[in-house]
C-alpha cells in the first residue's frame, strides 16, 4: 500500500516521480482499512527537503500511511514560505487531543544551545510528555533524539572540537534487534553535528540500549522500550547530495569546514559523491513501521494506555 499525500505537497510529485507508491486522500477513502497514523514533528529549516526524505522512507512499505505535518505552535519558520506550512502543517496545540501510531521529531539546527535556551522548548517538553499518552511509538533523529534522551533520561549533549562531518563507519552491536533485521555486521551513515552523545553515559542508563555505534562517531542508534522510543542522532534519511549542498553552502560563506569524511570518491570534491547508505536507510524505517503495526492496538483509542514493551 502507498503512502497518503495531499496532492498539492510538493514530496507527493517528487516521489510520485521516483516511483514511490502515493495515494491521494480521495483514493484512501475508498479502501476499507486503518491505515498507520504517522506524523513528522519537522523542525528543520528547509522543511519541504526534510518532509520529502521521510516521506521516501515511511512510503516504501506495504502498509497504507496516513502523514501529519506538525509544528511547534509558537514558532515561526524563516526558510518556508507561510502559504506552504499554513496549507499541510498544523499546530500541535491543534492536534495534541489526537492520537497517532508513530512520530518521528526531525533534527534541528540549534545544537550549539543548551536544550532549556531554545525558543521552544517548554512546548517541547509538553510535546515529550504527550507522546507518551498519545503516541505508540516515537523516532528522534539527530537533535530530536538527542532532546528526547536528555529529557527522559538526564543524558547530556557535548560540544565536538570539530565538527563531526560525512559518512562515518557503524558497527550493528544488537543483530537479532527487530529493528536491525536485514542489516549487514557493517555499514555507513551520514554525520553532520557539532555534538555528541557520550556511550559510557547511555551505559548508565539501564533501559537504554544502543543497536548501533561508531569508534569514530560515538553511538548511533538507541532503544528505550520504557518510551517506546527510539533516538537516531544521525541522519539516514539524507539524500545523495545533501552532504554537498552542506559543504558548499559553508564553503560559499567562507565557514570552515572539512570534506566530508568518506563521501566523495578519494574524498574528492570535485566528483559526485556516492550513496552507501540508502538500502540500510530503507530497512530501519520500514522495521520501525513493521513492528508498530505488529503492537499497535487496532482502537487508537487504546494507545498510551500503558507502558509496555514495542512487542506487547
Amino acid at each position: 500500500m502507498p503512502i497518503k499525500l495531499p496532492s498539492t505537497l510538493p514530496a507527493f510529485d517528487v516521489l510520485t516521480q521516483e516511483g514511490v507508491m502515493v495515494m491521494r486522500e480521495s483514493q484512501a477513502a475508498q479502501q476499507d482499512i486503518r491505515p498507520l497514523k504517522l506524523a513528522i514533528l519537522n523542525l528543520m529549516p528547509q522543511k519541504i527537503k526534510t518532509e520529502t526524505q521521510f516521506a521516501r522512507l515511511i512510503g516504501a512499505t506495504p502498509l497504507q500511511i496516513e502523514l501529519t505535518l506538525i509544528r511547534p505552535t509558537e514558532h515561526i519558520s524563516k526558510t518556508t514560505s507561510q502559504a506552504h506550512i499554513g496549507a499541510h502543517y498544523e499546530a500541535f496545540q491543534d492536534v495534541k487531543d489526537r492520537k497517532f501510531d508513530g512520530l518521528i521529531i526531525t533534527g534541528a539546527p540549534i545544537e550549539h544551545l543548551e536544550f532549556e535556551d531554545v525558543t521552544y522548548w517548554d512546548e517541547m517538553r509538553e510535546i515529550l510528555d504527550w507522546t507518551q499518552s498519545n503516541v505508540h511509538s516515537t523516532f528522534g533523529v539527530c537533535w530530536g533524539g538527542m532532546a528526547m534522551i536528555h529529557y527522559f533520561h538526564g543524558v547530556k549533549k557535548h560540544m565536538l572540537e570539530a565538527k563531526a562531518f560525512g559518512c562515518f563507519p557503524q558497527k550493528n552491536l544488537a543483530p537479532t534487534s527487530p529493528y536491525l533485521r536485514g542489516f549487514s555486521d557493517n555499514f555507513v551513515i551520514p554525520v553532520s553535528r557539532w555534538t555528541e552523545m557520550k556511550q559510557d553515559e547511555i551505559d548508565a542508563v539501564p533501559e537504554l540500549r544502543t543497536l548501533i555505534g561508531s569508534e569514530f562517531a560515538g553511538p548511533c542508534l538507541i532503544e528505550d522500550v520504557g518510551h517506546r522510543a527510539l533516538y537516531i542522532f544521525n541522519h539516514f534519511e539524507y539524500d545523495t547530495g545533501t552532504l554537498k549542498d552542506e559543504y558548499d553552502r559553508d564553503i560559499a560563506k567562507g565557514t570552515p569546514i572539512n570534506v566530508p569524511m568518506n563521501y566523495y570518491p578519494g574524498d574528492d570534491p570535485s566528483q559526485p559523491p556516492e550513496n552507501r547508505w540508502r538500502s540500510h536507510a530503507h530497512l530501519l524505517y520500514s522495521n520501525w513501521i513493521s513492528e508498530i503495526y505488529l503492537t499497535t492496538p487496532y482502537d487508537m483509542g487504546e494507545i498510551g494506555q500503558a507502558m509496555t514493551d514495542l512487542r506487547g
